[in-house]
C-alpha cells in the first residue's frame, strides 16, 4: 500500500477492544448496575477474570496504562488486602460461584506483588470461584523484577501462559522510554520460566516508539525470535500526552511520523510471517499450532479488554483499580484512583465509578465491529434480520465506498473485506460502524 494513502487514512480512532469504548463509559451506570447483572448471570455461566495491579517498580514514560511505582511493599500489602475483599464482595454479591476457564493477571506488573500476597489472591479466587481443572492462566511479567521465588510461585498456581514486555531491544530506544532492559536478562527470565514448567510464552513488542527505526525494529525482531516464543503482540504506541502527562518527558521530534510507523509495523510483520508465525487480527503473532491462530482459522476469534483471545465466556468480570467488566448487560469500570478504589471496596463493597448499558443498536454494532477486528471481514446478510440493522448498515455506506476507493477494503454485496496490506487500519474500517466516534476522536490515538 502506498504510504501516502497510510498517512491520509491513519486518523484517530478506538483500538474497540470493547463497543461501545470506555470513551462512551458515564457515572450513570455505578454500583447498583453492576450489581443487578452479576446476579443475572446464570448458574451455569463460563466466567472469565480479570485482576489488575496498578504497580510497577519504575515508571516507563511510554506506559498508557493505569500504574503507579511501588515504593516499597507496603502499598502493595495494602493492595493486596483490597483485592481480597473486593473478591469476598463480587462471591456475596453474586450468591454463587461460577465456573472459571480464564484468570488473566494484568498491569502494572502482576509479579511485583511478594510471591505470598500473589498465593493468598490466587487462593481466594479459588474459593470464591469454581476454576476449571486446566483453566488458562496468563500473567503479564516485567522481566527486569522476576525473582526466582516468584517463577516458583507461578508454577505453583497453575500459569499456563506469561507476557513478557520488551517493547525493543535497542539500547537508544530504551533510553527514550526510560526502561534499560538488556536481551541477555531477557532470555535468562524467558529459560527460568520455561524450565518451570510454564508451557506458552508471548513476548510484547511496540512499534512508533522515539528514535526508532524501521532497521531497529527488524534487529529487535530478530532477537524476539531467538527466544521463539508462542506469540507476539505487536502495539503500535499511542502517544495521548494529554491523558498520561509522564508521556511528556518523550521528545516528540524523536516520534516517527505516520508514514515511518507504517514502514516499521510492516517490516516486523514480513520477517515474523516469513518466519512461519500467523497474523491475527491487528497486532498479533502467533504459531500455526496456537490456540489463538487455530481460533483465527475456525472464525472464533474474539476481542476484549485483554486483546485478541478465543475466550468463549458468557462474562468477564473485572476485578482491581480501574479494571473493567463486561456482562451480557453492558460494561462497568472501577474506580481508577487507587486510594479511591480502596476505600470503596473496603467500606462500601463494590467500587464501580462508572459503565455504559447496552441496547440492541450498541450489540449490532459491536457485534460487526469484532467480526471486521478480528477475521478482516464481515458479511452484513447475517445481520440484516436484527431490528434496526438497516439504518445502521445504509450509514456506514458512504464512508465504505470511500474506504474501497482508497483501497483499505474491498465491497462485494453485503462482504466487506479488509485488504491483507490494509491489516493494521482495520480500526479505520470499524469505525464506519460507531455510532458515538463523533467529537470524541480526539481522545484516541493514531489508527497506524
Amino acid at each position: 500500500m502506498d504510504s501516502s494513502l497510510v498517512a491520509a487514512f491513519s486518523r484517530k480512532v478506538p483500538r474497540y477492544t470493547s463497543y461501545p469504548t470506555a470513551a462512551q463509559f458515564s457515572e450513570a451506570v455505578g454500583s447498583v448496575c453492576h450489581a443487578t447483572w452479576l446476579q443475572r448471570l446464570p448458574r451455569a455461566a463460563l466466567v472469565s477474570l480479570y485482576l489488575h495491579i496498578p504497580y510497577c517498580r519504575q515508571l516507563c514514560w511510554y506506559c498508557g496504562c493505569h500504574m503507579r511505582v511501588a515504593r516499597g511493599d507496603a502499598p502493595l500489602a495494602r493492595y493486596s488486602d483490597a483485592l481480597l475483599a473486593e473478591i469476598g464482595t463480587i462471591g456475596r454479591t453474586m450468591g454463587f460461584r461460577p465456573w472459571v476457564e480464564r484468570i488473566h493477571w494484568g498491569g502494572g506488573t502482576p509479579t511485583t506483588l511478594r510471591p505470598e500476597d500473589f498465593l493468598r489472591i490466587h487462593e481466594a479466587v479459588k474459593t470464591t470461584f469454581e476454576v476449571r481443572p486446566g483453566a488458562e492462566i496468563a500473567v503479564e511479567i516485567d522481566p527486569r523484577n522476576l525473582g526466582d521465588s516468584m517463577v516458583e510461585t507461578l508454577a505453583a498456581t497453575g500459569t499456563t501462559r506469561v507476557s513478557f514486555g520488551v517493547q525493543d531491544f535497542d539500547e537508544d530506544v530504551q533510553a527514550a522510554i526510560n526502561r534499560r532492559q538488556s536481551f541477555a536478562l531477557t532470555r535468562d527470565a524467558v529459560e527460568r520460566v520455561r524450565r518451570a514448567g510454564i508451557g506458552s510464552v508471548n513476548i510484547d513488542l511496540v512499534y512508533g516508539l522515539p528514535r526508532q527505526t524501521r532497521e531497529s525494529v527488524a534487529r529487535t525482531i530478530g532477537q524476539t525470535l531467538a527466544l521463539e516464543p508462542d506469540r507476539i503482540a505487536l502495539f503500535g504506541y499511542a502517544h495521548v500526552p494529554w491523558l498520561k502527562r509522564h508521556q511528556a518527558l518523550i521528545a516528540e521530534a524523536d516520534l516517527p511520523g505516520p508514514e515511518a510507523r507504517w514502514e516499521q509495523a510492516q517490516t516486523a510483520a514480513a520477517l515474523l510471517t516469513g518466519a512461519g508465525y500467523v497474523p491475527i487480527g491487528i497486532d498479533h503473532f502467533a504459531r500455526p499450532d496456537d490456540r489463538l491462530a487455530q481460533a483465527a482459522a475456525a472464525g472464533r476469534l474474539r476481542r476484549n479488554f485483554q486483546g485478541y483471545t478465543d475466550d468463549d465466556s458468557d462474562a468477564l468480570i473485572g476485578i482491581g483499580a480501574s479494571a473493567i467488566s463486561a456482562t451480557p448487560d453492558g460494561y462497568t469500570q472501577n474506580a481508577a484512583d487507587i486510594r479511591i478504589w480502596t476505600a470503596r471496596v473496603m467500606t462500601r463493597g463494590l467500587a464501580t465509578a462508572r459503565g455504559i448499558a447496552l441496547n440492541d443498536e450498541d450489540r449490532l454494532r459491536r457485534d460487526i465491529i469484532e467480526r471486521l477486528m478480528c477475521d478482516m471481514r464481515v458479511d452484513l446478510a447475517a445481520f440484516r434480520q436484527q431490528p434496526g440493522s438497516a439504518p445502521v448498515i445504509t450509514q456506514a455506506g458512504p464512508a465504505l465506498e470511500v474506504l474501497a476507493r482508497g483501497g483499505l477494503v474491498t465491497l462485494d454485496g453485503p462482504i466487506i473485506e479488509i485488504r491483507p496490506e490494509a491489516r493494521q487500519l482495520a480500526r479505520v474500517v470499524a469505525a464506519t460502524f460507531d455510532g458515538y466516534l463523533g467529537g470524541a476522536a480526539e481522545r484516541h490515538s493514531l489508527a497506524v
